[in-house]
């Protein structure tokens, strides 16, 4: 049976102690890399076979479906300039990784000399970002039996954070029945929102509150906030009186503005102005004369 001359050619070279490579061969150490915001990352392209002697390396950014360049022509290029290097052979080092950095990036060689000339891998990398002090919303004050929610939210972690509640410095357990010294309370939390919620408020959940975003890059905290708890609506009793206060005051300023413009004066017509009588002066009524015609109401001796 004849043999291929490539069966030949691996037979001899076998023989001769040397093993030609047919093809250039890429391989990762992982495909799924993390790496937290500015911190340094190792991009491995590793060639496992090759027989030309300068390979043409790329490295390509995929974001949302667009390629674009970040190593060509033997230097780095886009938004990897004065930030990544590439360590021989093929290994791309990003010193300064940003949240931009979360993409696909794909590693292509290219051997003219080799019978399988080109080979690319794939790796995707996301970026870790710790959360940012978290906003947070605590009631002041409320009262006892009622149902009140404490509220607290960030968006700049990734992944997602995930929300933890401290009552005087101490965290509340996710299921207050698996603590001894919560099994009364009525809270629940969802630590994906951030919300803690207590369906009714107890004289033992007054205190300081404060929350806690965390993930896999660090965490950061909201300061305490003072939760004050009443057997009565304090508060709810005070809005009152201070909003009577306030139309009371409304009222008598207005009774004094009105007085001010005469409006409670009497003896005046709508025009403001005031008629008086003359007096009744030596006996003559002048309040029955004619203009132009005069008449004695006394006689005269003369």
């Amino acid at each position: 049976m004849a043999l291929k001359p490539l069966t030949v050619s691996f037979i001899l070279y076998s023989f001769l102690g040397y093993i030609p490579s047919f093809g250039v061969i890429l391989r990762t150490t992982d495909k799924i890399v993390w790496a937290n915001e500015f911190q340094p990352v190792e991009l491995t392209c590793l060639i496992e076979s090759i027989s030309t002697n300068n390979p043409r390396i790329e490295w390509k950014k995929i974001k949302n479906g667009v390629p674009s360049y970040v190593y060509f022509q033997k230097q780095i290029s886009g938004d990897l300039v004065h930030r990544a290097q590439l360590i021989q052979p093929a290994n791309l080092l990003i010193l300064n990784t940003s949240r931009a950095d979360t993409a696909e990036y794909r590693c292509e060689v290219a051997a003219i000399d080799d019978h399988k000339h080109f080979d690319e891998i794939l790796i995707s990398l996301a970026v870790r970002v710790k959360p940012v002090v978290p906003r947070c919303s605590v009631p002041v004050a409320v009262t006892v039996g009622t149902s009140s929610e404490l509220r607290c939210l960030e968006n700049e972690g990734f992944p997602a954070s995930q929300y933890f509640w401290f009552h005087n410095n101490e965290e509340l357990p996710q299921d207050p029945k698996s603590s001894l010294k919560f099994i009364n309370s009525t809270y629940t939390i969802n630590s994906d929102t951030g919300g803690l919620k207590f369906h009714r408020v107890r004289k033992e959940d007054a205190g300081e509150y404060y929350c806690q975003a965390k993930n896999d890059a660090g965490h950061a905290q909201c300061p305490a906030q003072l939760m004050e708890v009443y057997d009565v609506d304090i508060v709810g009793i005070f809005l009152k009186v201070l909003a009577a206060l306030a139309g009371f005051t409304i009222l008598i300023g207005g009774v004094c503005h009105a007085h001010k413009h005469g409006c409670f004066s009497s003896g005046k017509d709508h025009t403001g102005t005031n008629y008086k009588l003359p007096a009744q002066d030596n006996g003559v009524d002048y309040s029955e004369a004619d203009e132009g015609h005069f008449r004695h109401k006394s006689s005269f001796i003369i």
